[in-house]
């Protein structure tokens, strides 16, 4: 079994902390960071998370402290990545990965317990884009950027996980649709071995919850981790 413990940033990095790198698609204005960058984007982050979250399936009753607190395991990884959309000096969308070593422990337990090599694995944190932005083609653009960083960190299995509620959850809305035939079009597939529980508080309740996250895994290069 690999138990392979998360890698400090260093200075040694591929990816400087000097000047966030930019891009543009479809109107927006992409700003691309990693590591110690991402901390003057931390608030912006945090709450594109809080906002689209806090819908169905996810149903998160999120706070700025939490979310700073999750966040430093992005800004502390050298080897991270954030990319945000403006809309003017508006923040519209974001999405971060970083490699599955430097993950949280309850992101990497699956695949050590599994004794798949944690080095080969880059994992995607969140893909959150406000509702106003969906359908032009964020979501593709942002597993393209995710996956050449993983390629260029000589990572070529990516893993995302996703969360689980029962079928006849009382909150699910009605006609929704999930994500499942879009990540099988970009090439993941549901790997329902690797699955892994987290805690949070959903809208309305009291008190935190663990929930089921099942994990979608690819394989850049045609062979697994």
């Amino acid at each position: 079994m690999t138990n392979t413990p998360p890698e400090p940033a260093d200075a040694g990095s591929a990816f400087a902390a000097g000047a966030a790198e930019t891009a543009r698609t479809d109107g927006l204005r992409l700003e691309i960071l990693h590591g110690a960058q991402i901390e003057r984007r931390l608030d912006a982050l945090a709450r594109l998370r809080i906002d689209v979250f806090r819908d169905w399936p996810y149903l998160y009753q999120g706070s700025l402290d939490y979310e700073r607190r999750y966040l430093r395991t992005y800004i502390d990884c050298a080897d991270s990545l954030a990319v945000i959309a403006f809309a003017g000096p508006l923040p519209v969308a974001a999405t971060t990965s970083l490699p599955l070593a430097a993950a949280e422990a309850e992101m990497r337990a699956p695949f050590e317990q599994a004794g798949r090599n944690l080095n080969s694995i880059h994992y995607f944190g969140e893909s959150v884009v406000l509702r106003s932005q969906r359908g032009h083609g964020l979501g593709v653009k942002f597993f393209q950027l995710r996956e050449a960083h993983a390629c260029a960190l000589g990572q070529h299995t990516c893993a995302f996980c996703s969360v689980e509620r029962p079928a006849d959850h009382p909150r699910k809305p009605a006609g929704y649709v999930p994500n499942d035939a879009f990540w099988g079009r970009r090439g993941y597939s549901r790997q329902p071995e690797l699955a892994t529980h987290f805690p949070w508080l959903d809208t309305g309740e009291t008190r935190p919850t663990h929930k089921r996250l099942v994990f979608w895994t690819r394989s850049l290069d045609g062979v697994d981790a």
